[in-house]
């Protein structure tokens, strides 16, 4: 199918920073919650408990936004696939935005009681929605603008979003952590990066204004190939994509927050590392997880997406095993070393992925379909990855948890096997 020659069409630069921005600003928010939610709310809105259930509490508030990234998917894809990717990306970063911000100007369980807490979880609800409609978005605007032999690898640039993102905000807190006393931290510094990130969703805006609808939808538009409901058609008829797209995507998931916040919580909670040495080791590993991400796009154009993604799965089952013998030691070397290797099979995995799943579905569909995959294995992957977690070393052993990510990489492996993967035009 030729495209329209009438239709003015993105520069490479506008396309890959245009969906690398929006993912970075949308990751970053995401990730000082997360931060926020180990080192800060358990002291600050659940108050009263003992120091594990009040992390515990906090974790749980942590999950939410995976509970609410699928409905982001589901309104955010429908009007994605309705009435284009620009417009439904501009909304969904702003929604992600203000959640964000509102978070930075909460007050205290001591100020207002139990309104506090849940002020934050419909803060962090709101998080989950603009997530949830952004990453699909965000992907598609890259791949669907690539030439099809490099559509790995413009479909990474979006992914890169996740280290950058992470690298920002674990950088932003180690840096307040340093600049001031945990008093003045406590009381006002946590506020900072969420009342900042409105100058990034400020960046975003404009850039995401400044682009033009991808040739795919345009051409899906011209031949009238627009459902009505896309969800109901995604149910109706690419349920295989659905189920094993989701499950092949879980094992990405969890290792990543059990490589982040568990190691995080782990460490300072449980083997008296100091919160700035687990922040500067957490940095140090997020290097290996972006410098992995374009390698594996290159690898993943030349012997395929699924491929990529099998030899990647399959490492991450067997490192599984290897995880009592790291974060037993309390040896900061070894635990440096092991978020490190764990970050680099995130970074094997998460390149192509993003790819992989758009590839599963038609054009007008293919906004929602990738979002709901994406998303739904976020819910099984990671909205409580960090509590199973914790519940597991703490009642069981640490060699648990890693039964935990292996039995996950293997059903990720054995979906990415049997999944009906049909070729789709873009």
């Amino acid at each position: 199918m030729k495209n329209n020659p009438n239709q003015k069409k993105n520069s490479l630069k506008h396309v890959l920073f245009g969906s690398l921005i929006g993912t970075t600003i949308e990751f970053f928010d995401f990730y000082i919650y997360a931060n926020a939610a180990v080192l800060v709310f358990p002291e600050l809105f659940f108050p009263g408990s003992d120091k594990t259930m009040a992390t515990l509490e906090s974790l749980a508030t942590f999950s939410i936004a995976f509970l609410s990234r699928p409905l982001g998917s589901a309104f955010f894809g429908h009007f994605g696939d309705k009435i284009g990717r620009k417009f439904t990306l501009v909304a969904a970063l702003l929604t992600m935005g203000i959640s964000t911000v509102t978070i930075g100007f909460l007050p205290s369980y001591a100020s207002i009681g139990v309104a506090a807490p849940l002020l934050l979880m419909l803060c962090r609800f709101g998080q989950g929605i603009g997530l949830g409609g952004e990453w699909g978005g965000a992907v598609l605007l890259a791949i669907e603008n690539a030439p099809p032999n490099k559509r790995a690898w413009y479909g990474m640039f979006p992914q890169l979003g996740a280290p950058i993102g992470l690298l920002l905000s674990g950088g932003t807190f180690l840096l307040l952590t340093d600049s001031m006393s945990n008093e003045d931290f406590m009381d006002y510094g946590w506020r900072i990066p969420f009342i900042a990130s409105s100058l990034l969703v400020v960046v975003g805006f404009y850039i995401r204004t400044k682009i033009t609808e991808t040739p795919s939808f345009e051409n899906s538009k011209k031949e009238q190939e627009e459902v009505k409901v896309p969800f109901l058609t995604l149910i109706k008829s690419y349920k295989n994509q659905l189920i094993f797209g989701t499950l092949a995507a879980v094992t990405t998931f969890l290792v990543f927050y059990l490589m982040t916040v568990f190691t995080l919580s782990w460490a300072t909670s449980n083997l008296g590392f100091e919160k700035r040495d687990a922040l500067l080791i957490q940095l140090f590993s997020v290097l290996f997880f972006a410098l992995f991400i374009p390698v594996s796009a290159v690898v993943a154009d030349k012997i395929g997406r699924r491929k990529m993604l099998i030899v990647a799965t399959a490492a991450i089952a067997v490192f599984g095993f290897l995880f009592s013998f790291f974060l037993k030691s309390g040896s900061m070397a070894l635990v440096s070393i092991f978020t490190c290797i764990g970050m680099t099979l995130m970074g094997f995995t998460y390149g192509p992925l993003g790819t992989f799943l758009s590839e599963l579905f038609p054009t007008n569909v293919r906004y929602s379909g990738a979002s709901l995959t994406f998303n739904l294995a976020g819910i099984f992957g990671a909205a409580f990855a960090p509590m199973i977690a914790i519940w597991l070393a703490s009642h069981y052993s640490l060699t648990y948890v890693g039964f935990y990510l292996t039995g996950a990489a293997c059903i990720s492996l054995f979906s990415l096997l049997v999944i009906s993967k049909k070729e789709h035009k873009f």
